[in-house]
């Protein structure tokens, strides 16, 4: 389910960080700016004269295999993975991720300098409330062949728990966890990359990782390290001594925490379901988890999205006892028959409502409005939604019976198919953006069963009466 709840937030100011990028080994300057309202996360390229941007979307993902890599067909955009983590781990919606070349830089193999960078510009709210997905239900995604597996379970927060076991001694079995997204900063971002010493040896082998030296990357040492490799290691490394350490690390860097390994992946999956490019409110449970299959899942759960908003028909129980009555309804919006035009009220909460209208044979209008074979009025439809907006903000104030709501705008109004007597008309209005100083901008859709019959954008506003 997507909702509405809470407003989007951008940075202030510019800020700029440098670096080298992993693979390639040269030096990228990286530089977030402000995004207005509803832009997403957008990586930039810099280096590039003409279309050179890319959304942080799943649908450009191109490959797994030593980062989460992203491609439009013109330019690619490689590890970007720990950068878009520090953006979702401190709730920022819309941002330029600005850089002059193929790599996000690799820093210290975490998202500790993106945080430090992001927070340096001053995190700013927006004038546009953000779409979170709350799944209804649980979400699952297992790779058989490797035992990975994701879910995502309801929750009104988004947490994370991450548990990895590579079946070596050095390692062992480790997990990690957060209750709450704002717990990023503090107790996984300044967690590590690591690798296994095979795996270096092999991406030394095939002339990648450039850019790595010993102080952004935990290389576990897997097995006997003979004097030839270690050679090749000094060279790589640019290290006259290079020796492992008691508890089975390379050289002398010392973990951050016990389970650095276990919250590293914790930082990887939040930044690969940022490609979702809508925050998440769910208790996601990850297993074994990895580039691929965290992009898997997140494509899982972007088409469940797009499936969702296809699917904007409210779940109904028109037998079950509505919230609010029409007497109710009267207590809080200045409107009586015969213009009293919602009869119930059956959802209501801070970002939404939704009414319903039993549309009667002896209405006023039925007489006049295309005699023989009535139809109700688009303006009546129109106001029919713009008085269940009305139940909506008057709801945010204590005293409703001291208050007018008035219109002041209407757009994008489209009427698809008639409405007539004895049909049971629904609408379901969600804000647009924040109710601030009285006023509720609201979107709009009013249905016949599963059919839509309009909708419209809205915005009116609440003045005390006298």
């Amino acid at each position: 389910m997507i909702r509405r709840t809470v407003p989007q937030k951008t940075i202030s100011k510019e800020s700029t960080l440098s670096g080298v990028g992993l693979h390639t080994g040269k030096n990228v300057i990286l530089t977030f700016k402000p995004a207005p309202s509803n832009t997403g996360l957008v990586f930039i390229r810099e280096d590039i004269d003409g279309d050179n941007s890319i959304e942080a979307n799943i649908k450009y993902i191109s490959n797994t295999d030593r980062g989460t890599n992203l491609d439009n067909g013109s330019f690619r955009i490689e590890t970007s993975e720990h950068v878009l983590a520090a953006l979702t781990g401190l709730d920022i919606d819309n941002c330029y991720i600005c850089i002059d070349g193929t790599e996000v830089p690799i820093m210290d193999g975490s998202s500790k300098f993106f945080i430090e960078a992001l927070e340096e510009a001053s995190i700013v709210e927006q004038n546009a409330l953000r779409e979170e997905f709350f799944p209804t239900e649980t979400i699952s995604y297992l790779c058989e062949e490797t035992g990975s597996k994701i879910s995502i379970l309801p929750d009104e927060n988004y947490k994370v728990k991450t548990k990895v076991d590579y079946k070596t001694k050095v390692l062992g079995e480790q997990e990690a966890f957060i209750n709450n997204i704002n717990e990023f900063k503090n107790e996984i971002s300044s967690a590590r990359t690591f690798s296994f010493l095979h795996e270096l040896e092999m991406l030394l082998e095939n002339g990648l990782i450039k850019g790595g030296d010993l102080n952004n990357a935990i290389v576990y040492v897997d097995k006997p390290l003979a004097e030839s490799n270690m050679d090749i290691l000094k060279k790589a490394f640019k290290k006259n001594i290079i020796s492992v350490t008691p508890n089975g690390i390379l050289d002398n860097l010392n973990l951050h925490y016990p389970n650095e390994a276990a919250r590293h992946k914790l930082l990887d999956v939040i930044g690969d379901l940022a490609l979702i490019g809508m925050k998440i409110r769910g208790k996601v449970i990850a297993e074994k988890p990895g580039h691929s299959i965290n992009a898997k899942f997140a494509k899982k759960i972007s088409e469940m999205i797009k499936l969702d908003r296809k699917n904007i028909l409210p779940k109904l129980n028109l037998d079950k006892k509505p919230l609010m009555s029409s007497d109710e309804i009267m207590n809080v919006i200045p409107h009586r028959p015969p213009f009293l035009l919602i009869d119930e009220v059956l959802e209501l909460s801070n970002s939404h409502v939704i009414g319903l209208r039993r549309v009667e044979e002896n209405e006023s209008w039925v007489k006049g409005h295309f005699p023989g074979s009535p139809v109700m009025p688009g303006v009546l439809q129109v106001e029919f939604m713009a008085q269940a907006g009305g139940v909506l903000v008057l709801n945010t104030v204590p005293d409703p019976e001291n208050y007018l709501t008035f219109f002041m705008k209407m757009d994008k109004c489209k009427f698809k198919n008639p409405v007539v007597p004895s049909d049971i008309l629904i609408c379901k209005l969600e804000l647009i953006s924040p109710i601030r100083r009285g006023i509720i901008h609201m979107y709009g859709y009013t249905f016949v069963g599963d059919e839509i019959k309009s909708e419209g954008e809205f915005m009116a506003k609440i003045i005390k009466k006298n």
